[in-house]
């Protein structure tokens, strides 16, 4: 009875011995394939490569440990995983580029009221910002491929609804739409000056892919008429105030450095 005893702890360190192997080679086949990536890669693409019986977490947060601390680190956007060269070597990798032209102040306010609000209509945003939206603002924000068409409004006028995507995620460094700064953090950024407004709250940020229960999907005529030039379609039907002359119909696809999503308007 006794030597059969002593065998349960063997048994036992020869299958955590196992489990430690079983989970060290599973890192490397997704280290592999995260290497061999053209794109940041979905979790289930990974997880369909994985041995029976691994737990996907355990890898990819063993592989975002071991990295940490190299030149390159792993990084999650969404439910994508992709690896990024080390914030503090990123200068190593810089080229003298013709630095392209930034987003106005309108279309980077316009941005953040999408970020923190969607789904938001036009109109929405108009009402936020105090101010109508000059016609090239949201087709600027769609060519950059952070913006993206929802849904219909379930309104009168059916007016088109607006979110983020993965690529906005990705251009700011963002693990998921909640890592957006919340009230607190705008304030020690100084983004907000002297007292806000009793109750005054920075919303929640959700860019959930599934429609909400106040949106209706697109169809193929909304998709075809809101393409490269959809949102001055809409501009011009839209009842509201006058748009300003932000000149922005002809900006070019602009690059937002870090940080500038949000904006400092009290109302994002």
């Amino acid at each position: 009875m006794a030597e059969v005893a002593r065998l349960f702890p063997a048994i036992e360190a020869v299958e955590e011995e196992q489990a430690a192997d079983a989970l060290r080679e599973s890192m490397r086949i997704a280290e592999a394939m995260l290497f061999a990536a053209t794109a940041p890669l979905e979790e289930a693409e990974i997880a369909r490569r994985m041995p029976e019986g691994i737990d996907l977490g355990a890898v990819l947060d063993g592989l975002r440990g071991f990295y940490a601390g190299r030149g390159v680190n792993l990084v999650r956007v969404g439910r994508k995983w992709l690896f990024r060269t080390a914030p503090d070597l990123g200068w190593l990798l810089s080229r003298d580029l013709t630095e392209p032209k930034k987003l106005s102040r309108a279309a980077l306010e316009t941005l953040a009221i999408i970020a923190y609000h969607q789904p938001v209509t036009r109109a929405e945003i108009e009402e936020i910002r105090g101010v109508a939206i000059s016609k090239g603002t949201l087709d600027v924000l769609l060519e950059t491929g952070w913006v993206r068409l929802r849904g219909r409004r379930k309104a009168p006028g059916r007016p088109i609804t607006y979110g983020t995507n993965e690529a906005f995620l990705l251009h700011f460094g963002l693990e998921s739409i909640g890592d957006l700064p919340g009230l607190e953090e705008l304030k020690q950024a100084g983004m907000f000056e002297g007292r806000l407004p009793q109750g005054f709250a920075v919303p929640t940020p959700n860019d959930d892919v599934a429609l909400t229960e106040d949106e209706d999907p697109l169809d193929d005529e909304a998709i075809e008429s809101f393409g490269p030039g959809g949102a001055e379609v809409e501009a011009e039907t839209a009842a509201g105030p006058s748009a300003e002359a932000e000149g922005e119909a002809s900006e070019p696809v602009a690059e937002l450095e870090e940080g500038e999503g949000e904006t400092g308007k009290g109302e994002a």
